[in-house]
């Protein structure tokens, strides 16, 4: 009678070869990987965070680390690497960094097939020739899988919105991008709702956090890059009071500014 043990060994030996065979073949395809490189299947995890080790990472790690929130105001926004899905080009590979130059809105999201999300997507995405027009790109980023994504969109987000959602839809696995941009919840297991507005040199300009139950507005999202915009065009020579708008008052700060705001701005001018 044929020992278990033997028995095991014979299946983990099948289990080798045939692993061995699909990349054998993966590599003869034409514009295939090559030899030793696994197989784009059901799981293939991109590298999430891409956080500069120091010397202090380095050492050998006594214990699991706890990923720490990096994202800051006024701060280079967290570089990072995921999958993601594109409504009419299929999966693709996003990095962040790869967006220097540009404005950026990265929206975090509970999840697919929820409530409140998909009314947020497609209202961006209502939006987005205007945000175009201004020189913004969108990610937005869950912690479902792209496969996810694509489903999502096909049965319920393209009927929501004339040609469906025009940005990526990226992959947050884990929540490991989320837990270093601080709206990982652990306990729940997604990422909850944030926005991040990441001007052309990297850095995070403005970050807004939500409970699940309530959405974002798409055109005060507008607003505030425009105001952002304007500030960064006058290199800070003018700044942007509660509720601007182009082609509203702004403010010139200096000594002679100094108490006499009143005399140049109406809170009316809010509304």
């Amino acid at each position: 009678m044929l020992k278990r043990r033997d028995f095991l060994a014979g299946v983990a030996g099948g289990f080798a070869g045939v692993k061995s065979f699909a990349l054998a073949n993966a590599s003869t395809k034409e514009g295939g990987i090559s030899m030793g490189q696994e197989v784009d299947a059901c799981v293939s995890p991109a590298a999430g965070p891409l956080i500069p080790k120091t010397a202090e990472e380095t050492r050998p790690a006594k214990e699991v680390a706890v990923m720490v929130p990096l994202a800051r105001v006024g701060k280079e926004a967290p570089d990072f690497e995921a999958t993601a899905y594109i409504p009419g080009q299929g999966f693709k590979l996003v990095k962040l960094s790869d967006y220097r130059g540009k404005w950026v809105v990265l929206c975090f999201y509970p999840g697919d097939f929820t409530f409140v999300c998909p009314t947020e997507l497609a209202a961006v995405a209502a939006r987005y020739p205007k945000l175009k027009e201004m020189g913004v790109e969108v990610l937005a980023i869950s912690t479902d899988s792209r496969f996810s994504h694509k489903i999502w969109h096909e049965v319920e987000l393209s009927k929501m919105v004339e040609g469906g959602i025009p940005f990526p839809m990226l992959s947050d696995p884990g929540g490991r991008i989320g837990a270093v941009y601080g709206v990982y919840d652990e306990e729940a297991g997604v990422d909850i709702r944030g926005r991040f507005i990441i001007d052309p040199d990297g850095i995070i300009q403005a970050m807004e956090v939500l409970t699940p139950s309530v959405g974002r507005d798409p055109d005060e999202l507008i607003r505030q890059l425009q105001a952002f915009q304007h500030v960064r065009a006058t290199k800070g020579a003018e700044v942007t009071p509660s509720g601007w708008r182009p082609g509203k008052p702004t403010l010139k700060p200096g000594p002679d500014l100094v108490g006499k705001v009143w005399q140049v701005w109406k809170v009316e001018e809010s509304f």
